[in-house]
């Protein structure tokens, strides 16, 4: 996986997306294709044996000895989108939107639901597939191509920390080290707000995880995003140790002692343009455009959840008429 200097390898995308506040999915990705899967991010459920979670007004009656007690007790585990709409008594359908499947009323925590059989669900992750669950779609990629030795892989530019920029030095990324001491936080408070010398401070350059050449250098220009572009095939990302060669790696945090890790690709296409992969930052599922045997494949892996959808599907937070309540 190299640096792409020149955009124009993607510059063939902007003919097949929609102006940026268009409602359907096509702002972000490619219409034309004959099929299109919704892979969806996987949720978390947190569980009690044998009991409900607290509510946060009960959590707040508790004593400090009493919550420890209850957190040694806790289940976390990633489960999925269907299981969410049975504990809740909604449907799961191809364009489903969390807060919805969840019940939430207004105002409320869509993140953060407590069903009503007790267990407590924590919404998807937005923008990003875990690598193992970006492997498993990888497969199907390779297998539906004519070039899955050969890609292109978009990384969107506005992720926190991988691109430098110039600013003030306490503009950097903060690595918290999990030091409660009160005179410790007061050193790293005046380190951060300095208002008298910050006034004669000169801006300069601040590392990102990617270089300086890369991070000055040229950017893939679709509506209302930026990408980062590399050569990437399917193949590429078959295995879940493509975090080790991703160019992209995070190694300022491996440096405070993170585990290796790396953005999985915003968009991702092979050579022959059999198909598509788009992890927009803002939604909470992956859409793969592509044939319709691809797609069938996908929908039919038991490792992932994933439905097909129509052309000009309707993605956003609020279109889900199903569950609506």
């Amino acid at each position: 996986m190299e640096w792409i200097a020149d955009p124009a390898a993607g510059a063939w995308l902007r003919t097949h997306l929609d102006p940026a506040l268009n409602a359907s999915m096509h702002a972000v990705v490619p219409r034309g294709f004959p099929a299109y899967a919704r892979v969806f991010h996987p949720p978390a459920v947190r569980s009690l044996p044998d009991r409900a979670v607290p509510s946060p007004e009960e959590w707040e009656r508790l004593s400090p000895e009493e919550r420890d007690r209850l957190l040694d007790l806790f289940i976390d585990e990633p489960t999925t989108w269907r299981d969410a709409a049975h504990a809740f008594g909604t449907v799961l359908h191809p364009l489903a939107q969390w807060q919805s499947l969840v019940r939430t009323p207004p105002g409320d925590d869509w993140n953060l639901r407590l069903a009503p059989d007790g267990r407590e669900f924590t919404g998807p992750d937005e923008g990003q597939l875990e690598p193992s669950r970006l492997s498993w779609i990888a497969e199907h990629l390779a297998a539906h191509t004519s070039t899955p030795d050969a890609g292109v892989a978009a990384i969107w530019g506005g992720w926190g920390g991988l691109l430098g920029h110039f600013g003030e030095t306490s503009s950097r990324r903060f690595f918290a080290i999990g030091d409660d001491a009160p005179h410790h936080q007061e050193m790293l408070m005046r380190s951060i707000h300095d208002p008298f010398n910050n006034g004669f401070r000169k801006p300069s350059w601040q590392e990102g995880i990617l270089s300086r050449e890369i991070s000055e250098g040229p950017k893939l220009e679709l509506p209302a995003r930026e990408h980062v572009l590399f050569s990437a095939s399917a193949r590429d990302f078959t295995d879940p140790s493509w975090v080790l060669r991703a160019p992209w790696r995070d190694l300022p945090a491996e440096e405070h002692g993170f585990a290796p890790s790396a953005y999985s690709p915003s968009i991702l296409w092979p050579d022959d343009r059999a198909w598509v992969l788009v992890s927009e930052v803002d939604f909470d599922s992956t859409v793969v455009a592509g044939s319709a045997e691809l797609v069938a494949a996908l929908c039919a892996d038991d490792r992932l959840e994933a439905l097909p959808i129509p052309e000009g599907a309707d993605l956003t937070w609020d279109a889900d008429g199903v569950n609506a309540s």
